[in-house]
């Protein structure tokens, strides 16, 4: 601790001015804080005794091989202790609110060959638990807890295939409460995982901001998808939080397309959803870039008018009014439904502009789910550990006659609306569907143009809202997506993604072929 320009406590006056600073040596303040992960978890149990046990990821080689799989921590454990080691367990007695890590025992031919595990000191030094002890105290551990106390209280375990290794029968289980009393702790952050999630967009910015300076040299979807992934990596992010999507042309309208192989030459534009993930946490960013034409001359002047062409523009233009509509109502007591409903108006609103849809009455096209050919996701979800991360229900509601329409895809049910209703609580939306302080989500609308998509709907009752002539013509364009992660904060969102989109993106893209 130090004290600067400070007077002596004996002459400090009332009016005297301090300048008090306080250092603290090492990082123990900023251990992952997984103490108080396990007590929130218990009071979202309503558990005052009982003993929580998890087990890590265990080491798994391939199947046929001596390779290991690619390690990732359960994100359950993780959220519990903060430690992303394999072969590792935790145990939380709640009645005595002791943390226990059991890390794997000392093994010399792993240790020649991979380097040593953990030891009881480095673990008990870099996490924030009571205890730390090898695995093979787990079993007697467990065991002696056991006797004292399962008679009245259970062991936790997330799922009946996940009870401790113990030679012990007839022990006391819940399999039952754990996951949903998880779910719901983790679904608001704490201020460690905001600065976490904060940081995976920082990294992922800096690699979006790359690929805008350089595409205009790229010819392949798998030199977005290199150059990402080495920006990332070379900003200590080596871990991606979902596989990268660069879809160019028509295969921007492939919601998930993961190739990432085809040229780029004569494409329009080309939908990039990749985010990295930092300590454990993920960041979902997307962003739909206009790409240079091939066909001019002059490359300076092959974006002198920032778009392809008015088709790709006029898409762009809808969905970044869409989710700045969005962004700007995801606040407190909001909720997914509303965002949903707002989405769907003004897709439908632009659509119709465009002469894309057709009819005169916006209910009547809502209603028909016409929407759901262009727009036929979720408008967001919740991110944490999971870039799809855990909620205590699901995120939308299920409307039987888009599942049936869609084969087994859930869609937001259509709801008329007024522009004068945008604005209100949705009636849909359950307590716990509430937007509260602390949530982290995505707002990402899209508007696409798939060929199966369109054949697909002629077929259908609302065919008869589509201009198939009109749409068709979009075919060229593909797909756009707009995708930032927003914090929901007392005083209105927080956009945590600070990678370019709109006006800022067309800048760079013009400044990187002008050189």
């Amino acid at each position: 601790m130090g004290v600067r320009r400070c007077l002596p406590s004996s002459i400090i006056g009332p009016d005297d001015a301090c300048d008090i600073r306080i250092t603290v040596p090492g990082n123990e303040c900023d251990k992952y804080p997984a103490k108080q992960h396990a007590r929130k978890t218990a009071l979202k149990l309503g558990a005052s005794s009982g003993l929580i046990y998890l087990a890590g990821q265990p080491t798994i080689n391939w199947g046929d091989s001596d390779q290991p799989r690619f390690f990732r921590q359960r994100r359950y454990f993780y959220y519990l202790t903060g430690t992303n080691e394999a072969d590792c367990h935790v145990t939380y007695d709640i009645k005595n609110d002791l943390l226990t890590l059991y890390v794997p025992d000392f093994d010399l031919h792993h240790a020649i060959w991979m380097g040593p595990t953990l030891t009881v000191d480095e673990a008990l030094q870099r996490y924030d638990v009571d205890r730390v002890r090898y695995h093979a105290s787990l079993s007697d551990d467990i065991q002696s807890w056991a006797r004292k106390s399962n008679g009245s209280n259970p062991i936790y375990i997330l799922h009946e295939t996940q009870k401790p290794a113990i030679p012990t029968t007839g022990l006391h289980f819940d399999h039952d409460r754990l996951v949903p009393a998880m779910n719901i702790a983790r679904m608001v952050k704490d201020e460690y995982e905001i600065r976490m999630i904060r940081r995976a967009n920082e990294i992922s910015g800096l690699a979006h901001r790359k690929i805008l300076e350089t595409i205009h040299k790229m010819k392949n979807e798998t030199e977005i998808e290199g150059l990402f992934l080495d920006t990332c990596v070379s900003h200590g992010a080596k871990n991606q939080s979902y596989e990268i999507i660069a879809g160019s042309g028509e295969n921007a309208a492939v919601l998930h397309y993961v190739k990432n192989d085809e040229p780029l030459h004569g494409r329009q534009l080309v939908c990039l959803d990749a985010g990295a993930e930092w300590n454990c946490y993920a960041s979902d960013v997307t962003r739909t870039i206009p790409l240079p034409s091939s066909s001019s001359s002059s490359p300076s002047s092959s974006l002198s008018s920032d778009w392809p062409s008015d088709r790709a523009k006029a898409i762009y233009q809808i969905v970044e009014d869409i989710q700045e509509r969005c962004i700007k109502l995801s606040k407190e007591g909001s909720s997914f439904a509303l965002l949903q409903k707002v989405a769907r108006f003004y897709t439908v609103k632009g659509l119709r502009r465009l002469g894309v849809l057709r009819g005169n009455d916006i209910n009547e096209i809502l209603a028909s789910g016409a929407s759901n050919i262009f727009f036929p996701h979720g408008l967001g979800h919740h991110v944490g550990l999971e870039v799809h991360d855990v909620t205590e229900s699901s995120n939308t509601p299920q409307d039987p006659s888009s599942i049936k329409q869609w084969g087994g895809r859930a869609f937001v049910p259509p709801v008329p609306v007024e522009d004068s209703t945008l604005t209100g609580s949705s009636s849909s939306s359950t307590r716990s569907d509430l937007f509260e302080e602390g949530m982290i989500i995505t707002v990402e609308p899209g508007i696409y143009f798939s060929r199966l998509a369109l054949r697909n709907a002629r077929t259908l009752p609302l065919a008869r809202y589509i201009d198939f002539e009109e749409a068709e013509k979009y075919l060229p364009v593909g797909g756009v997506r707009i995708e930032d992660d927003v914090l929901i904060t007392k005083g209105g969102p927080e956009n945590l993604t600070t990678a370019p989109k709109g006006q800022e993106m067309l800048e760079i893209l013009r400044r990187g072929i002008d050189r």
